[in-house]
């Protein structure tokens, strides 16, 4: 990721700030029992406001375990898999 990006600093919204490329998935680790679907998706730089979230979900664009979510504060565990305009982010627990 670049280095503008939100996990540069380590730790962003309750997800321990690893972002890794799998293939054409990437994996967001939480240190957290959760992360809202909004915070999922400008950590991993699929947009960049909170009102982006809003309209990219109102798109019907954004899937979780391959059904249209529009909340953008659903909130996400170990295991979900969300896609959006073509990027894949699995979400996985952190074992340490």
């Amino acid at each position: 990721m670049p280095g503008g990006h939100p996990c540069a600093a380590g730790d962003y919204m309750g997800a321990a700030c690893l972002v890794r490329e799998d293939g054409r998935v990437h994996e967001v680790t939480l240190r957290n029992d959760v992360i809202r679907l909004g915070q999922l998706l400008k950590l991993v730089d699929v947009v960049d406001s909170g009102s982006d979230v809003k309209a990219l979900l109102a798109q019907g664009v954004v899937t979780v375990n391959g059904e249209v979510e529009t909340r953008r504060g659903r909130q996400l565990v170990a295991g979900d898999l969300v896609s959006a305009l073509g990027v894949d982010v699995r979400v996985v627990r952190d074992v340490n």
